[in-house]
Protein backbone atom coordinates (compact mmCIF):
# COMPACT_ATOMS: atom_id res chain seq x y z
CA UNK A 1 0.00 0.00 0.00
CA UNK A 2 1.29 3.47 -0.85
CA UNK A 3 1.73 5.82 2.11
CA UNK A 4 -0.77 8.65 2.59
CA UNK A 5 0.81 11.94 1.51
CA UNK A 6 -0.50 15.31 2.64
CA UNK A 7 -0.65 17.84 -0.14
CA UNK A 8 -0.27 21.59 0.11
CA UNK A 9 -2.62 24.28 -1.17
CA UNK A 10 -0.23 24.75 -4.09
CA UNK A 11 -0.48 21.07 -5.04
CA UNK A 12 -4.29 21.15 -4.77
CA UNK A 13 -4.46 24.12 -7.17
CA UNK A 14 -1.97 22.41 -9.52
CA UNK A 15 -4.02 19.18 -9.45
CA UNK A 16 -7.21 21.10 -10.29
CA UNK A 17 -5.52 22.88 -13.20
CA UNK A 18 -4.18 19.56 -14.53
CA UNK A 19 -7.70 18.15 -14.58
CA UNK A 20 -9.04 21.24 -16.32
CA UNK A 21 -6.28 21.03 -18.93
CA UNK A 22 -6.98 17.33 -19.53
CA UNK A 23 -10.66 17.89 -20.23
CA UNK A 24 -9.93 20.89 -22.44
CA UNK A 25 -11.57 23.46 -20.20
CA UNK A 26 -8.68 25.93 -20.52
CA UNK A 27 -7.63 27.66 -23.71
CA UNK A 28 -4.12 28.22 -25.02
CA UNK A 29 -2.51 30.48 -23.99
CA UNK A 30 -3.49 30.02 -20.37
CA UNK A 31 -5.32 32.91 -18.65
CA UNK A 32 -3.08 35.16 -16.58
CA UNK A 33 -2.44 34.76 -12.84
CA UNK A 34 -4.87 37.50 -11.86
CA UNK A 35 -7.69 35.97 -13.93
CA UNK A 36 -7.04 32.50 -12.51
CA UNK A 37 -6.86 33.86 -8.95
CA UNK A 38 -10.29 35.46 -9.36
CA UNK A 39 -11.84 32.42 -11.00
CA UNK A 40 -10.43 29.90 -8.51
CA UNK A 41 -10.90 32.06 -5.43
CA UNK A 42 -7.35 31.19 -4.36
CA UNK A 43 -4.40 33.16 -3.03
CA UNK A 44 -2.36 34.94 -5.72
CA UNK A 45 0.96 33.47 -4.48
CA UNK A 46 -0.55 29.97 -4.29
CA UNK A 47 -1.72 30.16 -7.91
CA UNK A 48 1.66 31.46 -9.06
CA UNK A 49 3.47 28.62 -7.27
CA UNK A 50 1.05 26.08 -8.77
CA UNK A 51 1.75 27.42 -12.26
CA UNK A 52 5.50 27.20 -11.68
CA UNK A 53 5.06 23.62 -10.49
CA UNK A 54 3.23 22.79 -13.74
CA UNK A 55 6.09 24.44 -15.65
CA UNK A 56 8.58 22.15 -13.89
CA UNK A 57 6.46 19.18 -14.91
CA UNK A 58 6.46 20.38 -18.52
CA UNK A 59 2.68 20.83 -18.62
CA UNK A 60 3.04 24.60 -19.11
CA UNK A 61 5.71 26.64 -20.90
CA UNK A 62 6.71 30.10 -19.62
CA UNK A 63 6.90 32.84 -22.26
CA UNK A 64 8.70 35.50 -20.25
CA UNK A 65 7.66 38.36 -17.93
CA UNK A 66 4.24 39.81 -18.66
CA UNK A 67 3.33 37.07 -21.17
CA UNK A 68 0.78 34.30 -20.67
CA UNK A 69 1.95 30.71 -20.32
CA UNK A 70 1.44 28.27 -23.19
CA UNK A 71 -0.11 24.84 -22.70
CA UNK A 72 2.24 21.97 -23.51
CA UNK A 73 -0.19 19.07 -23.13
CA UNK A 74 -0.09 16.88 -26.22
CA UNK A 75 -2.51 14.16 -27.40
CA UNK A 76 -4.79 14.75 -24.43
CA UNK A 77 -2.17 13.44 -22.02
CA UNK A 78 -0.92 15.05 -18.84
CA UNK A 79 2.30 13.99 -17.14
CA UNK A 80 1.71 11.41 -14.43
CA UNK A 81 3.32 11.94 -11.01
CA UNK A 82 6.13 9.47 -10.33
CA UNK A 83 6.97 7.36 -7.35
CA UNK A 84 10.75 7.95 -7.25
CA UNK A 85 12.95 5.64 -5.20
CA UNK A 86 16.30 7.06 -4.09
CA UNK A 87 19.13 4.59 -3.64
CA UNK A 88 21.48 6.62 -1.47
CA UNK A 89 25.17 5.96 -0.94
CA UNK A 90 25.04 6.66 2.81
CA UNK A 91 22.06 6.30 5.18
CA UNK A 92 19.33 8.95 4.62
CA UNK A 93 20.23 10.89 7.77
CA UNK A 94 23.72 11.44 6.39
CA UNK A 95 22.54 12.29 2.88
CA UNK A 96 19.94 14.80 4.11
CA UNK A 97 22.62 16.68 6.04
CA UNK A 98 23.86 17.80 2.60
CA UNK A 99 21.84 20.87 1.62
CA UNK A 100 21.26 20.09 -2.05
CA UNK A 101 19.90 16.61 -1.22
CA UNK A 102 17.19 18.06 1.00
CA UNK A 103 16.45 20.63 -1.72
CA UNK A 104 16.17 17.82 -4.29
CA UNK A 105 13.46 16.05 -2.29
CA UNK A 106 11.62 19.34 -1.81
CA UNK A 107 11.75 20.20 -5.53
CA UNK A 108 10.56 16.73 -6.58
CA UNK A 109 7.70 16.97 -4.09
CA UNK A 110 6.80 20.42 -5.44
CA UNK A 111 6.67 18.90 -8.93
CA UNK A 112 4.01 16.46 -7.73
CA UNK A 113 6.22 13.38 -7.40
CA UNK A 114 6.62 11.12 -4.37
CA UNK A 115 10.34 10.75 -3.65
CA UNK A 116 11.50 8.39 -0.91
CA UNK A 117 14.70 6.68 0.22
CA UNK A 118 14.97 2.95 -0.36
CA UNK A 119 15.09 0.79 2.77
CA UNK A 120 18.83 0.17 2.31
CA UNK A 121 21.68 2.36 1.04
CA UNK A 122 24.59 1.27 -1.17
CA UNK A 123 26.94 1.18 1.81
CA UNK A 124 24.63 -1.22 3.63
CA UNK A 125 24.29 -3.33 0.47
CA UNK A 126 28.06 -3.49 0.07
CA UNK A 127 27.65 -2.16 -3.48
CA UNK A 128 26.78 -5.75 -4.46
CA UNK A 129 24.75 -6.00 -7.66
CA UNK A 130 22.78 -9.05 -6.52
CA UNK A 131 21.63 -7.36 -3.32
CA UNK A 132 20.78 -4.17 -5.22
CA UNK A 133 18.71 -6.18 -7.72
CA UNK A 134 16.72 -7.85 -4.92
CA UNK A 135 16.06 -4.45 -3.31
CA UNK A 136 14.80 -3.01 -6.61
CA UNK A 137 12.50 -5.98 -7.22
CA UNK A 138 10.77 -5.61 -3.86
CA UNK A 139 10.44 -1.81 -4.02
CA UNK A 140 7.37 -0.26 -5.64
CA UNK A 141 8.77 2.57 -7.79
CA UNK A 142 8.30 4.10 -11.24
CA UNK A 143 11.90 5.30 -11.48
CA UNK A 144 15.15 5.36 -9.50
CA UNK A 145 17.77 7.95 -8.56
CA UNK A 146 21.09 6.30 -7.65
CA UNK A 147 23.70 8.19 -5.62
CA UNK A 148 27.41 7.53 -6.34
CA UNK A 149 26.93 4.09 -7.86
CA UNK A 150 29.86 1.86 -8.78
CA UNK A 151 30.42 0.90 -12.40
CA UNK A 152 28.90 -2.53 -11.84
CA UNK A 153 25.79 -1.16 -10.12
CA UNK A 154 25.15 1.47 -12.80
CA UNK A 155 25.74 -1.07 -15.60
CA UNK A 156 23.02 -3.19 -14.03
CA UNK A 157 20.57 -0.28 -13.78
CA UNK A 158 21.34 0.78 -17.37
CA UNK A 159 20.26 -2.69 -18.55
CA UNK A 160 16.89 -2.53 -16.73
CA UNK A 161 13.61 -1.20 -18.18
CA UNK A 162 12.98 1.07 -15.19
CA UNK A 163 14.15 4.69 -15.81
CA UNK A 164 17.21 5.48 -13.70
CA UNK A 165 19.19 8.64 -13.00
CA UNK A 166 22.83 8.42 -11.91
CA UNK A 167 23.59 11.18 -9.43
CA UNK A 168 27.41 11.16 -9.53
CA UNK A 169 29.01 7.70 -9.72
CA UNK A 170 30.83 5.78 -12.49
CA UNK A 171 28.30 6.58 -15.24
CA UNK A 172 30.57 7.62 -18.12
CA UNK A 173 29.72 5.93 -21.44
CA UNK A 174 26.65 4.13 -20.09
CA UNK A 175 23.13 4.59 -21.57
CA UNK A 176 21.83 6.20 -18.40
CA UNK A 177 20.88 9.77 -17.47
CA UNK A 178 23.22 11.46 -15.04
CA UNK A 179 24.83 14.56 -13.63
CA UNK A 180 27.83 15.49 -11.53
CA UNK A 181 30.50 18.13 -11.04
CA UNK A 182 33.40 18.31 -13.51
CA UNK A 183 35.97 16.94 -11.09
CA UNK A 184 38.36 16.03 -13.89
CA UNK A 185 39.11 19.65 -14.80
CA UNK A 186 39.19 20.86 -11.18
CA UNK A 187 41.38 18.09 -9.82
CA UNK A 188 43.72 18.27 -12.80
CA UNK A 189 44.20 21.97 -11.96
CA UNK A 190 44.81 21.07 -8.32
CA UNK A 191 47.38 18.41 -9.27
CA UNK A 192 49.15 20.86 -11.56
CA UNK A 193 49.35 23.33 -8.68
CA UNK A 194 50.83 20.69 -6.38
CA UNK A 195 53.46 19.88 -8.99
CA UNK A 196 54.27 23.59 -9.34
CA UNK A 197 54.89 23.63 -5.58
CA UNK A 198 57.43 20.84 -5.96
CA UNK A 199 55.34 17.80 -5.05
CA UNK A 200 56.32 14.49 -6.61
CA UNK A 201 54.97 12.00 -4.08
CA UNK A 202 51.24 12.68 -4.51
CA UNK A 203 48.82 10.05 -3.20
CA UNK A 204 45.06 9.75 -3.83
CA UNK A 205 42.96 8.15 -1.08
CA UNK A 206 39.58 7.32 -2.62
CA UNK A 207 36.86 4.75 -2.09
CA UNK A 208 37.00 1.31 -3.66
CA UNK A 209 34.34 2.13 -6.28
CA UNK A 210 36.60 4.95 -7.55
CA UNK A 211 39.59 2.59 -7.91
CA UNK A 212 38.09 -0.65 -9.19
CA UNK A 213 37.71 -2.38 -11.56
CA UNK A 214 39.86 0.38 -13.08
CA UNK A 215 40.52 3.94 -11.85
CA UNK A 216 37.73 6.44 -12.54
CA UNK A 217 38.06 9.33 -14.97
CA UNK A 218 39.14 11.77 -12.25
CA UNK A 219 41.68 9.39 -10.76
CA UNK A 220 43.12 8.66 -14.21
CA UNK A 221 43.31 12.39 -14.97
CA UNK A 222 45.40 13.00 -11.85
CA UNK A 223 47.75 10.15 -12.71
CA UNK A 224 48.00 11.38 -16.31
CA UNK A 225 48.83 14.92 -15.16
CA UNK A 226 51.61 13.54 -12.98
CA UNK A 227 52.94 11.40 -15.85
CA UNK A 228 52.86 14.43 -18.17
CA UNK A 229 55.29 16.12 -15.78
CA UNK A 230 57.65 13.15 -15.76
CA UNK A 231 56.45 11.66 -12.46
CA UNK A 232 56.37 7.86 -12.47
CA UNK A 233 53.03 6.59 -11.14
CA UNK A 234 51.81 3.29 -9.79
CA UNK A 235 50.05 1.55 -6.92
CA UNK A 236 51.72 3.93 -4.44
CA UNK A 237 49.80 6.88 -5.90
CA UNK A 238 46.40 5.15 -5.76
CA UNK A 239 46.63 2.50 -3.03
CA UNK A 240 44.02 -0.08 -2.13
CA UNK A 241 42.65 -0.03 1.40
CA UNK A 242 39.85 -1.54 3.41
CA UNK A 243 37.00 0.94 3.93
CA UNK A 244 37.10 0.91 7.72
CA UNK A 245 38.75 3.25 10.20
CA UNK A 246 41.36 0.59 10.90
CA UNK A 247 41.94 0.02 7.19
CA UNK A 248 42.32 3.74 6.47
CA UNK A 249 44.81 4.35 9.28
CA UNK A 250 46.66 1.16 8.31
CA UNK A 251 47.03 2.44 4.76
CA UNK A 252 48.38 5.77 6.00
CA UNK A 253 50.83 4.02 8.33
CA UNK A 254 52.20 1.98 5.43
CA UNK A 255 52.44 5.04 3.17
CA UNK A 256 54.44 7.01 5.74
CA UNK A 257 56.66 4.08 6.76
CA UNK A 258 59.41 4.47 4.13
CA UNK A 259 58.67 7.11 1.46
CA UNK A 260 56.06 9.42 3.00
CA UNK A 261 53.80 11.35 0.62
CA UNK A 262 54.30 15.10 0.44
CA UNK A 263 50.66 15.61 -0.67
CA UNK A 264 47.42 13.72 -0.05
CA UNK A 265 44.33 14.11 -2.26
CA UNK A 266 41.49 12.72 -0.13
CA UNK A 267 38.07 11.65 -1.36
CA UNK A 268 35.69 13.00 1.31
CA UNK A 269 35.60 15.25 4.38
CA UNK A 270 35.33 12.38 6.96
CA UNK A 271 38.48 10.80 5.54
CA UNK A 272 40.26 14.15 5.62
CA UNK A 273 39.43 14.52 9.32
CA UNK A 274 40.83 11.03 9.95
CA UNK A 275 44.00 11.95 8.03
CA UNK A 276 44.41 15.12 10.11
CA UNK A 277 44.16 13.01 13.25
CA UNK A 278 46.76 10.58 11.94
CA UNK A 279 49.19 13.36 11.01
CA UNK A 280 48.68 15.15 14.35
CA UNK A 281 49.52 12.02 16.33
CA UNK A 282 52.77 11.75 14.37
CA UNK A 283 53.66 15.39 14.86
CA UNK A 284 53.36 16.17 11.15
CA UNK A 285 52.23 19.70 10.24
CA UNK A 286 49.92 20.80 7.44
CA UNK A 287 51.02 22.13 4.98
CA UNK A 288 54.65 22.42 6.20
CA UNK A 289 55.21 18.63 6.18
CA UNK A 290 52.24 17.38 4.15
CA UNK A 291 49.79 19.18 1.86
CA UNK A 292 46.14 18.15 2.07
CA UNK A 293 43.35 18.53 -0.49
CA UNK A 294 39.75 17.30 -0.16
CA UNK A 295 37.94 16.45 -3.39
CA UNK A 296 34.65 17.80 -2.05
CA UNK A 297 33.45 20.79 -0.05
CA UNK A 298 32.16 20.72 3.52
CA UNK A 299 30.57 23.51 5.62
CA UNK A 300 33.16 22.84 8.34
CA UNK A 301 35.97 23.99 6.06
CA UNK A 302 34.87 27.63 6.39
CA UNK A 303 35.51 27.37 10.15
CA UNK A 304 39.05 26.06 9.71
CA UNK A 305 42.08 28.33 9.95
CA UNK A 306 43.69 28.02 7.55
CA UNK A 307 40.82 26.94 5.29
CA UNK A 308 41.02 23.38 3.93
CA UNK A 309 41.96 23.19 0.25
CA UNK A 310 39.07 21.57 -1.62
CA UNK A 311 37.02 21.25 -4.81
CA UNK A 312 33.93 23.47 -4.80
CA UNK A 313 30.80 23.24 -6.96
CA UNK A 314 27.22 24.50 -6.95
CA UNK A 315 24.53 21.93 -6.14
CA UNK A 316 21.65 23.91 -7.69
CA UNK A 317 22.27 22.85 -11.33
CA UNK A 318 22.46 19.24 -10.12
CA UNK A 319 19.02 19.49 -8.50
CA UNK A 320 17.58 21.23 -11.57
CA UNK A 321 18.84 18.48 -13.86
CA UNK A 322 17.23 15.71 -11.79
CA UNK A 323 13.91 17.58 -11.68
CA UNK A 324 13.98 18.07 -15.48
CA UNK A 325 14.73 14.38 -15.97
CA UNK A 326 11.79 13.42 -13.73
CA UNK A 327 9.54 15.73 -15.78
CA UNK A 328 10.66 14.04 -19.01
CA UNK A 329 10.10 10.56 -17.59
CA UNK A 330 6.66 11.55 -16.30
CA UNK A 331 5.78 12.61 -19.87
CA UNK A 332 6.99 9.29 -21.26
CA UNK A 333 10.02 10.89 -22.95
CA UNK A 334 13.39 9.15 -23.17
CA UNK A 335 16.12 11.08 -21.39
CA UNK A 336 19.59 9.52 -21.21
CA UNK A 337 21.54 12.78 -21.29
CA UNK A 338 24.57 13.13 -19.01
CA UNK A 339 25.71 16.58 -17.96
CA UNK A 340 28.54 18.13 -15.95
CA UNK A 341 28.41 21.16 -13.70
CA UNK A 342 31.35 23.48 -13.17
CA UNK A 343 33.75 22.71 -10.32
CA UNK A 344 36.77 24.71 -9.17
CA UNK A 345 39.89 24.17 -7.09
CA UNK A 346 40.00 26.31 -3.93
CA UNK A 347 43.62 26.36 -2.80
CA UNK A 348 43.01 27.23 0.83
CA UNK A 349 45.82 27.06 3.36
CA UNK A 350 46.49 23.32 3.53
CA UNK A 351 48.47 23.27 0.28
CA UNK A 352 52.02 24.57 0.30
CA UNK A 353 55.51 24.03 -1.14
CA UNK A 354 57.44 20.86 -0.46
CA UNK A 355 59.47 21.15 2.74
CA UNK A 356 63.01 22.35 2.07
CA UNK A 357 62.34 23.21 -1.57
CA UNK A 358 64.90 25.72 -2.81
CA UNK A 359 67.06 25.49 0.28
Amino acid sequence: MRPLRRISATERVAAHLREELLRGALCDPLPGVHALTTELGANHNTVEKALRLLEQEGVLVAQGPGRRRRIAVADGKVARPLRLAILAFDPPAVELAVGYNADLLHRLDEAGHTAFFAEKCLQELGMEVGRVARLVRRTEADAWVVFSGSREVLEWFAAQPVPTFALFGRRGGLPIAGVGPDHVAAETAATRRLIELGHRRIVQLVRRNRRLPVPGATERAILDEMAAHGIETGHYNLPDWEETGKGFHGCLAELFRVTPPTALIIDEAPFLVAALQFLGRRGLRVPEDVSLLCTDADPAFAWCEPMIAHIRWDGRPVVQRVVRWAANVSHGRDDLRQTLTKAEFVEGGTVGPVKGLGK
